[in-house]
């Protein structure tokens, strides 16, 4: 009956149109009349208690590096980059979208800012080379999704903040999934645009390549020092994101100049009103996942799926495609606060890695940006693009498939995380 009591408030109150954030709190407070412990004040203090948290310092950082790169011109050198080394290859512009999109989502770590920066600069150019644009649309969608996937990520800051988990080896533990997910989108580009036919750009001399790389230089070395800086140890998550916020300041207006100081207010205003939205909804989410925990949903939920309880494989396929199916219906964040102080318990119960199942619970909730009908990132590339809704969707489903399958890979080979991941923990 608590379940039904969780589940009816909540949906009751987004189907009334309300904004997540309130919706969550309605339905801690369903939950506190239903236990019979009302009172106003748990509201209060566990949403400070929740925002008031060192590690979550790091989403407006990695937030504003994001926005300070698409203005100050490191996004666009590092497209260039890639675009000299594949342009001239048959589809050359899709497999630079992957390319770009698996180097600029291990600098921002935001799903839909890489993927407005990469529509912006490539649909353009795919128009004038007679790509399809729809399926086009669809892989700059797909390969956007990475950014929460690749380190630094806001979606494991967000997971390991709310399941305590450490965030340092979910960033470390992500490398190798993210990379996966690139090379299923350029298996998958290889063979729905083989028929097509499409201009190519002229084929690049070493000398342009290497003018090319020494213009992005900096560009291509920010993902080097965050990862490096993590991995040995130099700088915190939290650290480490405001160590990309100061150097891609520093890069965008003094080297490559042309981040602007009259552009610097737009800029900040446009990361704190997204900073604003998402700690929000994580200090109303940490209401509701406390009194989830006082009512022991967790614990009903097991006594559900208390038959695949040892069967590890298939209780990661059962959870797997319970956020699957949420994740067509909400959004990236509240999937993954909602969820997690659910799903968390049965997971440690059942004897799970937290990292291992954190990486793929991410993964999971990324893959969620390109399903309708909510699918952010599929509204981004649709208006950045100019493409109707129903064309994109359409044009994303082989990539969509692609991304999905790596997903049921790490789900039966699950050393595929958990090996480079215990190498790295032995450094």
């Amino acid at each position: 009956m608590t379940i039904l009591v969780f589940l009816t408030s909540l949906l009751g109150a987004m189907a009334l149109g309300m904004p997540i954030a309130f919706a969550l709190i309605v339905c801690a407070l369903a939950l506190m009349l239903w236990l019979g412990n009302f009172d106003s004040q748990i509201v209060a203090q566990n949403m400070i208690i929740g925002a008031d948290n060192f590690q979550l310092l790091a989403v407006p950082f990695f937030l504003l590096a994001g926005e300070l790169m698409n203005v100050g011109g490191l996004s666009k050198r590092i497209v260039n980059f890639a675009l000299a080394c594949l342009g001239h290859i048959h589809g050359g512009l899709g497999y630079v979208a992957i390319v770009a999109a698996l180097i600029l989502a291990a600098l921002s770590g935001s799903a839909a800012a890489d993927t407005a920066a990469l529509a912006a600069i490539l649909i353009p150019m795919m128009r004038n080379a007679g790509y399809n644009i729809p399926r086009a649309a669809g892989l700059i969608a797909a390969g956007g999704i990475i950014a929460p996937v690749i380190p630094p990520s806001i979606g494991f800051i967000i997971f390991g903040v709310a399941a305590n988990v450490s965030i340092s080896q979910l960033f470390l533990a992500g490398v190798v999934p993210g990379v996966m997910m690139g090379i299923s989108l350029v298996v998958a580009w290889a063979i729905v645009s083989r028929r097509d036919k499409m201009q190519t750009s002229p084929r690049t001399t070493m000398r342009e390549r290497g003018k090319a790389f020494v213009d992005g230089f900096f560009a291509l070395l920010m993902p080097v020092m965050i990862l490096g800086g993590i991995k040995w140890g130099i700088v915190t998550p939290t650290e480490a994101a405001v160590l990309a916020a100061v150097y891609a300041f520093v890069i965008g207006m003094f080297v490559y100049r042309e981040l602007k100081p009259s552009m610097l207010y737009g800029v900040f205003l446009t990361a704190a009103k997204t900073t604003a939205v998402v700690m929000f909804l994580v200090a109303a989410a940490l209401v509701s996942a406390w009194l989830i925990t006082q009512a022991n949903i967790p614990g009903e939920i097991s006594g559900l799926i208390e038959p695949l309880m040892g069967n590890k494989t298939l209780l990661m396929f059962a959870l797997m495609f319970l956020v699957v199916i949420v994740g067509t219906a909400l959004d990236f964040s509240p999937t993954v606060l909602i969820l997690t102080p659910v799903l968390m318990p049965i997971v440690k119960q059942a004897g799970i890695d937290p990292v291992y199942f954190g990486v793929l619970f991410i993964i999971n909730n990324a893959i969620g940006l390109i399903t309708p009908p909510v699918g952010i990132v599929l509204n981004v590339v649709s208006g950045v693009a100019r493409v109707p809704m129903g064309a994109v969707i359409k044009g994303v489903n082989p990539f969509l498939i692609a991304q999905l399958f790596v997903l049921v890979l790490l789900i039966l080979i699950p050393e595929l995380v958990t090996v480079p991941l215990a190498w790295l923990r032995g450094r």
